[in-house]
């Protein structure tokens, strides 16, 4: 059994007092992290679930014959009849499926007399593989695409001893999405009606939320990004949202005690019809409220490109805005493109936005600078609270956001950037099927156990595949014995360090994801950068103890 820690960072001492965080401390001293069980991340399975039709086929029927030149006339015969050559039977069958965001793999059947054959896959893109054959056999071919889409994957079979080819397609779609932008706009309001019939949701009963289709979202998004309301409510409880027409998952997007207003951003997948459903698995009835800032579709539009979480903006410390409380009913705009690691020229920013010190109730919405201030939220409050939220916004042309303060009185904002979207970025979304990864309250799991004030958890997620370069998770902190925050990061230890007993204590930056204080239950997104080494750890940045729980919900992948 470990020995409780006796030293504790300036930056835990601050913590408790103020909930977000100052410029941490590492002590060398303290080496006794846990680590959780990699996830078992099936990205075949989850790219092939993906992809549209799930698989791609194109029967040998579809095979189209054809003579090779003549030797004589130097021009191609005509379509070759089924017994005009001494290869009468000559196909090809394919099948195609998905491996990664970007990848596929495509099974050619020949048909063929015990003959050399040469195989030609032009995959669409200009790119092209020659590979040799003899007689009937299966060829498994793969291929990794710059940017997400459908292609046409032509085969040709060349049978040069008896003149004659055998060419079939197959029309091929990537698993991964890429993101585009989309002005905030209130999709549902259970509340008033908007987007579905008035009134609360009842105990285990859903709604659903149309999504693809919708207003200037087109048809056959893949997944969205939607800031996911609960208020209204009289009991604990919690939301879990996912595609239409699937199994409800056994995870959470959104806790919430009885009184509460709770917001948290939501990446999930769109159900074939269009429809996201939202349910509430409390035994009370709530009003639900999702506000769209983007989504996902295989058409090539903007990449992910993940960083070490960065302060950009804290207005008790003049930082990115003036050194003041923003005022109720007021806004200020802040630069984030060309600043801090993040170019010029990006479509939207993922952000993790944080109120403290509000001195009534109200909410913060965040949105592209230029523009009026849309009728969505991002993050609701109460006096007093301080509390976090993700956030996926489009920027404007010059690469600023706005925050607007929706309450009557003044409050500090304080805007950590954890990455942005571009057409220059190349990892994509691939969604994977909700699970949960850690749960530090189930004797079972390698994580059991509170997790200690100032200390982590380390997460060794994709630490053998670098093409993943990060993460969309939900994270839960419950039974919170004191006030505090959790950070998020990746971690710079590799994974042979910690084998090795070599790791060294890290340095949390600068930096939170959610906030709570004690007794609460606080869930919020987190789109967690792999790093270096594929690891990532949760730090419970406090004097006391926590419970985590972490799901999985995506990844994002440069192949």
């Amino acid at each position: 059994m470990r020995n409780r820690r006796l030293v504790v960072s300036v930056a835990a001492i601050a913590a408790g007092v103020g909930l977000i965080p100052g410029v941490a401390q590492a002590d060398p001293a303290k080496q006794d992290a846990r680590g959780a069980s990699t996830p078992d991340l099936d990205l075949g399975k989850a790219a092939v679930s993906q992809a549209k039709g799930h698989t791609f086929t194109s029967p040998a029927e579809r095979t189209v014959r054809k003579a090779l030149p003549s030797a004589k006339t130097g021009t191609a015969d005509a379509p070759a009849a089924l017994s005009a050559a001494d290869n009468p039977d000559l196909s090809v069958g394919l099948s195609g499926y998905g491996t990664s965001a970007h990848g596929i793999e495509v099974k050619s059947t020949l048909t063929s007399v015990s003959t050399p054959l040469e195989v030609t896959i032009d995959w669409g893109d200009q790119k092209t593989d020659v590979v040799t054959a003899y007689g009937s056999q299966v060829l498994t071919n793969g291929h990794t695409y710059a940017e997400v889409g459908a292609y046409t994957v032509k085969v040709t079979v060349k049978d040069t001893a008896n003149g004659v080819t055998a060419v079939n397609e197959l029309q091929a779609v990537t698993p991964g999405s890429d993101f585009t932008p989309h002005t905030p706009t209130r999709l549902l309001d259970t509340r008033f009606g908007t987007g579905v019939t008035q009134g609360k949701v009842g105990p285990g009963k859903s709604t659903r939320v149309k999504v693809g289709g919708n207003g200037k979202i087109p048809v056959g998004v893949t997944a969205v990004a939607l800031n996911v309301t609960v208020t209204n409510t009289t009991d604990n409880g919690f939301i879990t949202a996912f595609p239409e027409g699937t199994t409800r998952p056994d995870t959470s997007n959104v806790n919430h005690k009885a009184g509460q207003t709770v917001p948290n951003l939501v990446i999930v997948p769109v159900g074939k019809s269009g429809y996201v459903e939202l349910s509430n698995r409390g035994q009370q009835s709530v009003d639900l409220i999702a506000d769209v800032t983007g989504y996902f579709s295989r058409s090539a539009s903007s990449g992910y490109t993940p960083v070490d979480p960065t302060r950009f903006v804290d207005t008790r410390e003049g930082l990115g805005t003036a050194k003041r409380k923003l005022g109720g009913q007021s806004t200020f705009g802040t630069q984030i493109s060309g600043l801090r690691g993040v170019p010029q020229g990006i479509s939207a920013v993922a952000l993790n936005v944080t109120v403290t010190n509000p001195q009534s109730a109200g909410h913060l919405t965040v949105y592209p600078s230029g523009g009026a201030v849309p009728t969505t939220s991002n993050l609701n409050f109460n006096a007093g609270q301080t509390i976090a939220n993700s956030v996926i916004v489009p920027v404007s042309a010059d690469g600023r956001i706005s925050v607007f303060n929706g309450a009557w009185s003044a409050a500090d904002v304080v805007v950590d950037v954890v990455g942005y979207y571009s057409k220059d970025s190349q990892s994509s979304f691939l969604p994977l099927v909700p699970e949960r990864v850690f749960d530090t309250r189930e004797p079972q799991d390698p994580t059991y156990g509170p997790l200690w004030g100032d200390d982590y958890i380390y997460l060794p997620i994709s630490y053998d595949d670098p093409s993943i370069t990060g993460f969309v998770l939900n994270a839960t902190v419950t039974n919170t014995q004191g006030n505090g925050y959790l950070t998020v990061t990746p971690d710079p230890n590799s994974m042979d360090d910690y084998i090795n007993e070599a790791a060294s204590w890290p340095t949390p930056p600068n930096s939170s994801n959610l906030n709570w204080t004690k007794g609460d239950t606080v869930p919020n997104l987190v789109q967690a950068s792999t790093g270096n080494h594929g690891i990532i750890d949760f730090w419970n940045r406090s004097w006391d103890d926590i419970d985590l729980v972490v799901d999985l919900f995506g990844l994002y992948q440069k192949g």
